[in-house]
């Protein structure tokens, strides 16, 4: 059974930095491209940055490119959202996902993947 279970969510204030986990179980780390996504109050779901090892593919949506950061650490099967210079934008449940078609990384991340985490909250203030 697939599983994907984040944390590292909080309040921070603007400029402020957070570290995502994604701690995932029940499939093979390598095949599967694994994202992280948000949702801000009343907005829609989006795709922040994904990454699959197995051909290093990575996304990064526009808005966090040069703040945020995803990496993987394969002996701990757990994937990582570096989020630095925070901005109340930024502010969102974040979910962790995997996906094991072949796809490419950044559809992956603009369409949606198959397996999801519950999510962690960041809020970030003015």
């Amino acid at each position: 059974e697939v599983q994907l279970v984040e944390s590292g969510g909080g309040l921070v204030q603007a400029g402020g930095s957070l570290r995502l986990s994604c701690a995932t179980t029940g499939f093979t780390f390598d095949d599967y491209a694994i994202g992280w996504f948000r949702q801000a109050p009343g907005k829609e779901r989006e795709g922040v940055s994904c990454i699959r090892r197995s051909d290093g593919g990575t996304y990064y949506e526009d808005s966090v490119k040069g703040r945020f950061t995803i990496s993987s650490d394969n002996a701990k099967n757990t994937v990582y959202l570096q989020m630095n210079s925070l901005k109340p934008e930024d502010t969102a449940v974040y979910y962790c996902a995997a996906d094991s078609r072949g796809s490419q990384v950044w559809a992956l991340c603009y369409y949606g993947m198959h397996y999801w985490g519950k999510g962690t909250l960041v809020t970030v203030s003015s």
